[in-house]
């Protein structure tokens, strides 16, 4: 781990000016990800900018009937938050899918958009890496890539995205807030991370000095049919092979409103709008819901070893479209698959 300088904020502005002025400089709230970055020699920040105090960890009720939550609240109290609870069980479902309590006690949600990719070719730093190093290649395109993406990838990069809450957030149509040194803006969850295209080691939209602020949901939750459905390699925690996000609003079988978002395939959650506009209107059944996938899996390729992900994410989509008409969303207690 190099040296670096530390820096507590003492409000948002601070935050923004001390980040603004040194371009090596880092934010750390949690420091779930960045810390274990930062011992690999992934992460080299010539300064951490704390701001695990600033005020940022409020839920509140919006004026529309939606909920804002402040950047620096944790997954743990995000999950078992009472609204969040009630109103939003998907998200909880995502939250609690990933990691250990451990580390949803600690990490906070704007951290859990920030996290980068688990590509174990980006953690091994004697090894290429664009996103890493931009310019010194991919060595997962030629490498294991079990793990890695099958929807959205380019020539420069392959990994994907880790989050599992960002999956559901997408689903549910959240907005990311964000502060800056010119001024505060409102971008849609499924814009807010990039596809590698040419330039990977760009995973977000943010710009030089912005920060996550809050995470805005909107009124509508679906309460009864939803589900979270994580394919993993083990039952203790360990990040997706795919998952997949579904949220239905049913009147008797037909489908009014259908939201689908899938994880573990892409550089960002891949949600589809003509996927979801293929099942209103349709009745809840297993031919619709292929079909479904298959729009959402369109354009899907795989390397030399994750070609069995495309299968597996449509079965897991069909999957999780009847644990969600079934109001029977998937146990993240109980991971086995029923």
């Amino acid at each position: 781990m190099n040296n670096f300088q530390y820096s507590r904020a003492s409000d948002v502005a601070d935050a923004i000016r001390l980040l603004s002025t040194d371009p090596s400089a880092k934010l750390i709230a949690g420091g779930t990800n960045l810390i274990d970055l930062m011992k690999e020699n992934v992460e080299r920040p010539s300064r951490l900018i704390d701001i695990s105090r600033l005020p940022l960890r409020g839920i509140e009720e919006a004026a529309d009937g939606g909920l804002r939550i402040g950047a620096l609240v944790t997954n743990s109290d995000l999950a078992y938050h009472p609204l969040i609870e009630q109103r939003y069980p998907l998200l909880a479902s995502a939250i609690l899918a990933g990691a250990s309590a451990q580390l949803r006690n600690m990490a906070s949600v704007g951290g859990n958009l920030m996290q980068r990719t688990r590509c174990a070719y980006f953690y091994d730093t004697t090894t290429p890496c664009n996103k890493r190093s931009p310019g010194t290649g991919c060595s997962a395109l030629d490498g294991l890539n079990r793990n890695h993406a099958i929807l959205g990838a380019s020539k420069s990069c392959i990994a994907t995205n880790p989050s599992d809450m960002s999956v559901a957030l997408a689903a549910l149509g959240a907005l990311v807030h964000i502060a800056g040194p010119v001024d505060a803006r409102t971008v849609a969850l499924t814009d807010f991370h990039r596809l590698p295209d040419d330039k990977p080691h760009l995973d977000t939209i943010l710009g030089r000095g912005e920060i996550i602020t809050a995470i805005e949901l909107p009124p509508h939750s679906f309460t009864q049919n939803y589900s979270y459905l994580k394919i993993r390699d083990r039952l203790s925690y360990a990040f997706a092979l795919v998952s997949v996000a579904v949220a239905l609003e049913l009147e008797g079988n037909a489908i009014s409103e259908a939201r689908l978002a899938l994880g573990g395939v892409a550089h960002k959650p891949w949600r589809s709008l003509e996927a979801e506009a293929a099942l209103r209107g349709q009745a809840a059944t297993p031919d619709h819901f292929g079909h479904a996938a298959d729009l959402l899996l369109q354009g899907a390729t795989a390397g030399s070893h994750n070609g069995f992900k495309i299968e597996l994410a449509r079965r897991a989509v069909v999957r999780a479209l009847m644990q969600a008409t079934n109001a029977t969303p998937q146990s993240q207690a109980h991971k086995k698959i029923a």
